[in-house]
């Protein structure tokens, strides 16, 4: 697989995009005025604590307080012998007015505050730094046995070496490298948590402490795998930055990185910009006729798999299972570049064959395996359905291009002019029965005005009849057609 990383550059914005065998996979979006906070590390303040959900809101500088679980303390945790985890409640560990130091691991989404942890770690390119834990994990992605044992040995010798009560963990792109680079890595992240600890010092309570790497440079230090062939910039000076900073840290990947210069927006050149209209739409068409429906709420994302114009070759049943299974890659995908996470259920189309089913699953379950975020699948169930849930620590493509519709409210539904028509009239007789009326007014949207004088204006006559009151209308083009005043003189 040849995999591109195509970096563009605005003064307000930074846009990367993971391009696939030529197919847009993944997408990353950072303006200047609304930066992700995932990484950064605060010097909080507590400021309510809640027994009631084993929970306190921290202040860190932001708009609304942010959310500290008990189960992400590190104080409070402890871990028995069968490797089973628990915590103290949290009224036992913090207290309101109480300085504590917080990362964030999610960013504000919707009504929500960010979420913080204290177990504090410093990324690298292949290595994760845990200071206080002296455990070491090796990632679940790298799976050859012996490779693990190597990487775990390498990080217990230079644990012990230096009596050291900090932990690592093995990041996935460390698969092959090197005792030295490790050494290396563990050296360099041994002296930027130096630094923080004197930033830590001098900080005052809801102030920051450290900020994480831009996205230019966060993407060199995540995204960049094996596979990636080029990374191309189309901005020199963000280019000559990202060349120096991979010279420093990252020698290995310095030949991948380009200047794009040409004329032409670098996303027009691979059609990305047409991709991301695409991965705002509902409906997903598949190649062989099918489609797929999305629909995102604040709960959870349903996709539904339709066969729609594929009508198949041989028989039902090998078209349902052809139309599923080029599904589970196309659903794969689109999660990834509509960043979907939290809790997902897919309806996938009825089998009836159970090799069916495990092959649709198995095809789940490898697309997936390039997916940069955590996921977890669950078996087709009784009904057809597929659960998973895809760790969401930033807002969705749709979330970050898109605003709620000033006009439904996001509801995607508008009643008819002939519903609003009746609450209107509803309305009319409750204003009558109540006060003493000599005549209204009823101020509406056009529509709505238009179907009280046209098809229902014998049914107006009537209202005016029966309540023995002059009504008159007035047509306001400002109103959607939910909105109506009832004005009485």
């Amino acid at each position: 697989m040849t995999e591109e990383i195509l970096i563009n550059i605005t003064p307000q914005e930074t846009r990367v995009a993971t391009v696939e065998n030529g197919v847009l996979t993944e997408m990353c979006i950072e303006r200047r005025a609304k930066t992700t906070m995932v990484g950064n590390i605060y010097m909080g303040k507590v400021v309510r604590v809640l027994p009631g959900m084993d929970a306190a809101f921290v202040e860190i500088g932001l708009d609304r307080a942010a959310f500290l679980h008990a189960s992400d303390i590190a104080e409070g945790t402890t871990i028995d012998e069968m490797g089973e985890k628990s915590h103290r409640p949290i009224r036992e560990i913090l207290r309101e007015g109480q300085s504590q130091l917080v990362q964030v691991i999610k960013n504000p989404l919707g009504t929500k505050g960010a979420r913080l942890t204290s177990n504090i770690t410093t990324p690298s390119r292949y290595l994760v730094y845990m200071p206080g834990d002296s455990s070491i994990g090796v990632s679940a992605k790298i799976e050859d046995e012996e490779e693990r044992e190597r990487l775990r040995g390498i990080l217990e010798t230079l644990q012990s070496q230096e009596d050291s009560n900090n932990g690592f963990i093995v990041r996935t792109a460390a698969e092959g490298v090197g005792e030295e680079i490790l050494v290396s890595e563990v050296v360099f992240l041994k002296k930027l948590w130096a630094s923080i600890e004197a930033s830590i010092k001098t900080t005052k309570p809801g102030e920051l402490v450290y900020a994480d790497l831009p996205l230019v440079k966060r993407t060199l230090r995540d995204l960049v795998g094996v596979s990636v062939e080029r990374i191309r910039i189309d901005s020199r000076e963000s280019y000559m930055s990202a060349k120096g900073f991979a010279t420093e840290y990252l020698p290995e990947i310095v030949d991948c990185i380009e200047h794009y210069p040409g004329e032409r927006p670098i996303f027009d050149l691979y059609g990305v910009e047409d991709e991301i209209q695409k991965a705002l739409e509902r409906r997903v068409q598949l190649k062989s006729g099918g489609h797929l429906v999305f629909d995102q709420t604040e709960s959870m994302t349903t996709i539904d798999v339709n066969t729609g114009a594929f009508v198949g070759h041989r028989n039902l049943e090998e078209t349902i299972f052809k139309t599923n299974l080029e599904a589970a890659q196309a659903i794969c995908r689109q999660l990834r570049l509509r960043n979907l996470g939290g809790i997902v259920i897919i309806d996938f189309i009825d089998m009836t064959v159970d090799e069916h089913k495990r092959q649709v699953m198995r095809a789940m379950e490898k697309a997936l395996d390039r997916d940069h975020a955590k996921t977890q699948v669950c078996d087709v169930s009784s009904l057809g359905l597929v659960e998973m849930t895809r760790k969401r620590t930033s807002e969705s493509l749709e979330q970050t291009l898109c605003s709620e519709c000033p006009t439904c409210s996001g509801r995607g539904l508008l009643r008819t002019a002939e519903t609003v028509c009746y609450e209107i009239s509803r309305e009319i007789i409750r204003q009558v029965r109540q006060f003493d009326v000599k005549s209204l007014t009823v101020v509406a949207a056009p529509d709505v005005v238009e179907l009280f004088l046209d098809e229902q204006s014998d049914y107006f006559a009537e209202l005016e009849s029966f309540v023995e009151r002059p009504v008159r209308l007035q047509p306001e083009s400002m109103y959607n057609r939910d909105q109506y005043d009832v004005v009485i003189v």
